[in-house]
């Protein structure tokens, strides 16, 4: 009887402490990664680091003064090679990160390509390594999952340009910087989260002090909800043509104020005579280069060519391009190659054809298109976001309905400055948004330098 007693008293508890475990690995995998997988990951990883080093051939033999110490010094006549040397260990709620100093022989290039077996050898979901500085490299392994259910870092980077959109396979945050990379493209085919993408960039600028600037071409469907924080929005190709014309006047007038001052760029001039920047958002960038007509060619060429413009000055100027599409090739027409090389930033979700992929990311990132043609149907949101650096990674971004995109734009419709030049394209507010109870007043616009 005291055996069962004993039996019960403990087997009781383990019994219910591994039903929360395996509950929480499911639920909450956070909880479970640091209560129990990030103490087995570290044991782990202490205990096998050396062999592990050594099969996925990360070892270099060591230096003669070494050999010569280890054979006349410590007696020994095995020389072992000389593994990568761990500077710093450390976890975090998502995985851990592990800094090491690379042996004469060794380059970063060498870990990455070993990083699929680093992975599998120490049991993580994933290993990204990035280069920190020369001669150290950073592995960053995350426990579980963390793109299944996307939950942003609390600590996001800030700044006067800066939007957190996504999130890393690694547990970072994907964030758009616009003085780093001021111009970007974002493709993806139909229920691929592209447009969830949209939703959370727009969302992050309505709170800055920016001026947005809306291209929809299929009747305004996905931007005329957060027309209140527009300062201009076009609907057709016609008005897009004017408003790009707009913006190029826009532009030329900036660079004679930049002229004035002597300054190099926006940012450069005093605060009180800094125009505001302009992002330019263009949802389908095909409906501008499409024509139904012989007639029309010419309002095409003319709007590709303005786009050509803004992407290869209006940095200067702080006029930024959010390119986005569904496809996007040579075939569009005259002046898509020309205006890709401009756009730096690249985001491909899910596609239809490796063509729009290779589009996208072959020329910056080539080992990235394999990686885009993998993306499930199943996982909307999923992308591979490439730069000019030839770095590529996952993100996802967490899920936002347009409802929810629209209320961010209303809450900051004071932030909507009033450019004079845009001004005939600013979009009409309803005075009844949808689900109001009745009349709302239209926002009251801030101008432009202040």
């Amino acid at each position: 009887m005291a055996d069962l007693t004993t039996l019960w008293e403990v087997g009781l508890p383990l019994a219910g402490a591994g039903g929360g475990l395996g509950y929480a690995k499911v639920r909450a995998p956070r909880v479970y990664w640091a209560v129990a997988g990030l103490p087995v990951a570290r044991v782990r990883f202490a205990v096998t680091y050396r062999a592990t080093m050594d099969v996925c051939g990360l070892t270099v033999q060591p230096s003669r003064l070494r050999a010569f110490l280890v054979r006349n010094v410590a007696r020994r006549s095995d020389v072992q090679p000389v593994p990568p040397k761990i500077r710093r260990v450390r976890g975090s709620s998502t995985g851990m990160r592990v800094t090491l100093r690379l042996p004469a022989g060794l380059e970063p290039a060498d870990v990455v390509a070993a990083s699929e077996r680093l992975r599998h050898a120490w049991g993580v979901h994933s290993v990204n390594v990035f280069e920190t500085k020369p001669g150290f490299v950073e592995l960053r392994m995350t426990g579980y999952d963390v793109l299944r259910r996307v939950k942003m870092p609390r600590k996001l980077p800030s700044g006067p340009m800066t939007v957190p959109v996504a999130l890393r396979e690694d547990g970072t945050a994907f964030v758009r910087d616009y003085l780093k990379v001021p111009h970007a493209l974002t493709l993806g085919a139909n229920q691929s989260g592209k447009s969830m993408y949209q939703r959370n960039l727009i969302a992050g600028l309505a709170r800055l002090r920016v001026a947005l600037v809306g291209i929809d071409c299929k009747r305004g469907v996905e931007q005329r909800g957060y027309a209140r924080r527009l300062s201009a929005l076009a609907m057709t190709p016609e008005k897009a043509s004017g408003l790009l014309d707009a913006l190029v006047d826009e532009m030329e007038d900036r660079f004679d104020l930049l002229s004035n001052h002597g300054a190099a760029d926006l940012w450069a001039l005093p605060e009180g005579i800094r125009p505001v920047p302009i992002v330019v958002l263009v949802d389908e960038v095909a409906e501008l280069f499409l024509v139904a007509s012989k007639k029309d060619e010419d309002r095409r060429d003319r709007m590709v060519m303005q786009m050509i413009r803004l992407g290869q000055m209006a940095r200067a100027a702080s006029i930024y391009l959010e390119i986005c599409g569904q496809r996007f090739g040579s075939d569009l027409g005259k002046g898509a190659t020309t205006l890709r090389a401009q756009l730096t930033g690249r985001v491909v979700h899910r596609v239809n054809d490796k063509q729009t992929a290779d589009m996208g990311l072959g020329d910056i990132a080539p080992d990235a298109v394999m990686a885009v043609t993998a993306i499930p149907p199943d996982r909307p949101g999923v992308a591979v976001a490439g730069d000019s650096s030839g770095g590529w990674s996952r993100i996802r971004t967490p899920e936002m309905s347009a409802d929810e995109a629209a209320a961010i734009c209303a809450q900051f419709a004071h932030r909507t400055p009033d450019l004079p030049a845009l001004a005939p394209y600013r979009p009409v507010v309803s005075a009844y948004p949808t689900g109001s109870a009745g009349p709302m007043p239209l926002a009251k616009t801030t101008p432009a330098t202040n």
